[in-house]
């Protein structure tokens, strides 16, 4: 992606809950692996305050009592090692973590912040009867000058300081680096996997099932991308004035914010032919076969992958003074592929009230109790009404 492309310009619409905000957030896709071997995506949680139906993580920027500066157009950073098959000892503990609910979402490490207590770096080695969110922290310091490097993380670091006493965490204070002097708001994602459709296949002689699209089983891997997308110094202005840390975007009267109606009409089209979710898959897409470590991964020697472009693809913007490129045609994403008649299905009995019932990748009861019925809340969830 050309960093001469303002994303605020090219950009038709967005998903997230303020207008202003095109920026690009990226994470890795988790896979449920059957005990035959297959693969299947685990179906995504919308996270609250996100949009219904079709909300997907929550991205925070969060001041953290201090003076911060917005990146500048252009700017992109990664977070975490996708290579890593055990724990990264040079970084800030728990940059990249997990929490496991428990049914009815009960959070027993409620009183933490994300990464504190008892949050692991690996994936939980449980079931997790309420899902599992995966807590992604962004670099807050950066060094001013350049826009990206090679390893998109070389131009940003932590921040430098002890951990608390009682969470373990040093990334909400600290200070920066003289390497890295301009303090960034502290970026951060909260995504919730919906482990709940995979409660009677789940392996009963320990093995840990679950694994990320880029082949890692560990969860050491856990990383996210990032590309600033923020029209002109909207997110300056409400770095500035808004400061209340309480998830609300209504709060934050500095920035516009849309509709769900108007969030969920904003899709796009599949980009590549080839076939990731909806039905178990004999491998994971592309080329990443699973790499258990505790050695780094390496990459494929060969990939016979697909890389068929399927529709319009982003034009990167001319020089200034030059025609304005166009914007890709935004439209609705395809159904996806019907579930395999070899998908193991549970015997299972009719669902309780307030139980799911369906979505993408469901394999529990269909049917509710009466006089319950099955309503449609997303693609990923249905419940019993």
């Amino acid at each position: 992606m050309d960093s001469r492309n303002d994303l605020a310009k090219l950009s038709t619409c967005t998903t997230c809950q303020f207008k202003e905000n095109k920026s690009n957030y990226w994470t890795a896709v988790l896979y449920f692996r059957h005990n035959n071997g297959s693969f299947i995506r685990v179906p995504q949680m919308a996270n609250q305050g996100t949009g219904t139906p079709n909300g997907g993580m929550t991205i925070y920027y969060v001041q953290n009592g201090l003076r911060v500066t917005a990146p500048p157009r252009g700017f992109r950073m990664i977070t975490g090692n996708p290579m890593l098959r055990s724990k990264d000892t040079n970084v800030p503990n728990k940059v990249t973590s997990f929490r496991c609910f428990g049914a009815n979402f009960q959070d027993s490490n409620g009183s933490q912040p994300p990464g504190g207590g008892t949050d692991t770096v690996e994936f939980p080695t449980k079931f997790c009867a309420g899902g599992i969110r995966a807590n992604t922290y962004f670099p807050q310091c950066w060094d001013g000058v350049n826009l990206d490097s090679p390893d998109h993380q070389s131009h940003v670091a932590h921040p430098i300081g002890q951990p608390d006493p009682y969470t373990g965490l040093s990334i909400y204070g600290g200070t920066c680096p003289s390497t890295h002097p301009v303090r960034l708001p502290m970026l951060f994602f909260e995504t919730v996997w919906d482990t709940r459709p995979f409660r009677d296949i789940w392996p009963t002689d320990g093995r840990q099932p679950l694994v990320f699209s880029m082949g890692d089983p560990t969860g050491y891997g856990h990383h996210g991308d990032y590309v600033f997308g923020w029209e002109g110094d909207a997110l300056q202005r409400a770095m500035d004035s808004c400061t209340e840390f309480n998830g609300v975007p209504s709060y934050c009267t500095a920035l516009t914010v849309q509709s769900d109606a108007e969030i969920n009409r904003c899709t796009q089209t599949s980009r590549v032919a080839e076939v990731v979710e909806g039905r178990y898959l004999d491998t994971l897409p592309g080329c990443n076969p699973i790499q258990n470590g505790p050695a780094d991964a390496t990459m494929p020697a060969n990939c016979a992958a697909a890389s068929t472009i399927a529709g319009p693809v982003p034009t990167v913007v001319p020089a200034p003074g030059t025609t304005q490129a166009q914007p890709p045609v935004v439209t609705p994403a395809p159904p996806p592929p019907p579930a395999p008649t070899t998908a193991p299905v549970p015997n299972a009995p009719q669902q309780a009230h307030y139980g799911q019932c369906g979505g993408q990748g469901w394999t529990g009861p269909t049917v509710c109790q009466a006089p319950y019925t099955c309503t449609f809340s997303n693609q990923w969830y249905s419940q019993c009404l």
